[in-house]
């Protein structure tokens, strides 16, 4: 008597690999959040979390990228310390940072949609830097946006004061992370060819 059996495949290789990659990237951020200091112009600290967003989107397009951040805020609100400066829990979810933090999976996806467009993730080298720098300065505008507004709110401040003290503060940070972000998409293209 034999037995016939099939091996039955539950869930496809390229989801799998698909949320390992998006776990890596929110893996990446979280760690980007523990280079973080004071701002002596904002009760927001500097951090390179952003950084992890603008690669999450890069490099796995609009709809890993996006969930890539929706992963890193699941595990931060459920304690694990990797938000800036090593915080974790709903109370960054809720304070002041809350918008920024929210803001990130919305980013993290119109980036990966201006680098690569919405029907997959195109070849990088074939991006020009221009179109690379155009995303990270759309997700720059989301996360400031609704980091403005999330300020706003929880401070009780104007939107004028709170743009002023939550987002202008930091244009000169994030033009460094705008560069170091074409830097390591630039090398790894390099490397890759």
């Amino acid at each position: 008597m034999s037995t016939d059996t099939q091996s039955v495949e539950l869930v496809g290789e390229d989801v799998v690999g698909n949320v390992a990659r998006a776990a890596l990237f929110a893996a990446l951020t979280g760690a980007f959040a523990y280079v973080s200091f004071p701002n002596p112009i904002s009760p927001v600290p500097v951090s390179l979390q952003v950084l992890g967003v603008f690669l999450g989107g890069v490099f796995l397009g609009p709809v890993w990228g996006g969930a890539s951040m929706v992963f890193y805020l699941a595990a931060g609100a459920a304690g694990a310390p990797i938000f800036a400066g090593g915080s974790a829990g709903l109370g960054p979810l809720l304070g002041y940072t809350a918008g920024y933090l929210w803001s990130y999976p919305i980013a993290a996806a119109v980036i990966g949609a201006v680098v690569h467009g919405f029907d997959g993730i195109g070849d990088l080298e074939a991006v020009t830097t221009a179109r690379l720098v155009a995303g990270m300065v759309a997700g720059t505008v989301i996360i400031y946006a609704l980091g403005t507004v999330g300020f706003s709110l929880v401070q009780n401040v104007g939107l004028v004061e709170a743009f002023s003290v939550s987002a202008v503060a930091f244009i000169p940070f994030e033009a460094v992370k705008i560069a170091a972000a074409v830097g390591i998409v630039r090398s790894d293209a390099a490397a890759a060819a």
